[in-house]
This record gives C-alpha cells, structure tokens and sequence, in this order.
C-alpha cells in the first residue's frame, strides 16, 4: 500500500512494517467511522457536487471494483467542506438513497439549493425523493465527453467548441440560440449524440439562475475531479483485496489531506442573497425591493 500511504505520511512510507502500516488502517478506518457519526444539526449547504468515484481497488466483500459515493458541499461562508464518504453502486439509486437518508436522520434538514453531478447516476431519483426542494445541474465536463464519444473523431473538435459556446454564453437566451445551433447543425446526421445534449437541456443550464461569480464552480464537479485525481493516483498500483474499512478510511484520510488546499468559492458574499430566497435571472440579483437595493447599494 506504499503507492497510496505516501501521500499521508511521506517517504516514512516507504520503511512502515505490516503491523504498523495494518495498525494506521485501523486507526484511519475508526476516525472515518467516528466522522460518519458526526451530527448534521444545524447544518446548511449551498452547493453540493457530487460523484461516484471508481478508484481500482476492491473490497474483500465485493466481487466488482468498489465506488466510493462522494459529497463534497459549499457553506454560507462560501468555505468547501466534504459533507459524505460512503460505498455502494454509482448507478445505484439505492445505494444514494441510503446515504442521503443517513445525513437526514443525523440532522441535515435542507438539501442544497443546487446539486452538480453527472447525469447518468441513481443520485438524482435519491435527491428528488429525500431532498425534493434541491435543483440539479448537469456537469457539462461528463456531457462533453458523452457527446463526442458519438462524434467521429473528425468532427470532435468544432462540436466541442460549439458546446464551449453554449456553457460560456452570458445569458441563457445567448446560450439557447447557440444551443439551437448545435442541434440544426448535427441533429440530422448524429441524432444519437445530440439526443445526448437535448435532453439535459435544462439541467445544464440551471447555473444561469445562480450568481456569476459562482458559474465557473457550477458547471462542472472539478472540486471533485481535482480531488480523487490524487486518490485516483495513489491506489492505482494497490489492486489487492482490501477490507471495506480499509477502503473507506484510506479514502477518508485522502480526502483529509486534499482538503487542506481547498479555497473558498468565488463571490462568497452573494451566498447570503440566495439565502434569503432572492432569486438570479442570468447571474444577476432581482431585485424588487427598494430598501434591500439601498442597502446592497451601501
């Protein structure tokens, strides 16, 4: 486990017996079960991204490669903070249902006003069930990929930058008309890759109603991505069966570490407007109230 253990403790990795190195698994998975109990009272989510991440290793009570299910949230002060580490099947929506069932009944009571996520996950049956007040957005890194994987690769480079057009577009009117675009200019003759992009049409599109300087965090799961590129990368070589625990705290304990680099989210003073229900028309507050005005104004 040498290749995964680095990153947590160094070159001293490299001279760790078998009992010390089974002796710190213990002790990681223990301080992941003890975060797993934590109480969510009180707690309050902006954004949350989320994914289903497939690392290589395997679980001993699984036959299949295990997929870590993971939340990572955005509080009122605009700090990123993990919010869920668990297991079970990314397509699942049992498996999310589960998790998301267990951070209610620990406290959380609001799910996140919006949630960004790939879209071919067992997650958003979950969150419509137990956190139905929740909007959704469409990573547009997973569905660029999804579309031109059913483009000839000729054609892969123009499609991507028309698909640029759509999610850098400054207002969801711009980005409809080059969305139309896309469609009149490939739905004939690649109907298949299209149908792709038409329809998550407005889940990928739901970061307009979302301050600006929050759209570059919203339109993808790059906090995730980022994160397990790391975990991606030291469990790649440890294809040995590893106990649940294990898995999930060696997980846990990566997580911890990446943690420390996370920075607070772009505009974090406009989270208090959303807070308080005003609703963003193309990354713009609406403002109908006078004195709220002024008082923005000063």
């Amino acid at each position: 486990m040498s290749e995964a253990l680095s990153v947590l403790v160094g070159e001293e990795a490299k001279g760790l017996s078998a009992n010390v190195v089974s002796r710190r698994h213990a002790q990681w998975a223990e301080e992941h079960a003890a975060w797993n109990r934590r109480s969510l009272s009180g707690k309050r989510y902006v954004y949350w991204w989320v994914d289903g991440i497939h690392t290589g290793l395997r679980a001993e009570e699984s036959s299949d490669g295990q997929c870590l299910l993971v939340i990572i949230g955005v509080t009122p002060e605009g700090r990123k903070e993990r919010v869920a580490i668990g297991d079970g099947l990314r397509e699942s929506k049992a498996s999310w249902r589960e998790l998301l069932l267990d951070l209610k009944a620990r406290g959380l009571q609001h799910g996140p006003l919006l949630a960004v996520a790939d879209g071919a996950m067992g997650l958003w049956a979950a969150l419509e069930e137990v956190f139905p007040d929740s909007r959704g957005q469409r990573c547009w890194f997973h569905k660029m990929g999804n579309v031109l994987n059913a483009l000839p690769k000729s054609l892969q480079g123009k499609a991507k930058a028309a698909m640029q057009e759509i999610w850098m577009a400054a207002t969801r009117a711009e980005a409809n008309r080059a969305f139309d675009r896309l469609v009149q200019h490939y739905g004939a003759k690649y109907p298949k890759a299209v149908e792709k992009l038409v329809r998550d049409r407005d889940a990928l599109l739901a970061f307009y109603d979302f301050p600006a300087e929050h759209w570059v965090h919203l339109r993808t799961t790059n906090p995730i991505e980022s994160t397990f590129a790391t975990v991606r990368h030291r469990t790649t070589r440890t294809r040995n069966c590893v106990t649940r625990a294990t898995f999930l705290g060696l997980a846990f304990k990566l997580m911890e570490e990446a943690e420390k680099s996370w920075r607070r989210i772009k505009g974090a003073e406009r989270i208090e407007l959303l807070l308080k229900g005003i609703p963003f028309k193309d990354g713009e507050a609406v403002l109908d109230n006078p004195p709220l005005q002024q008082e923005l104004a000063a």
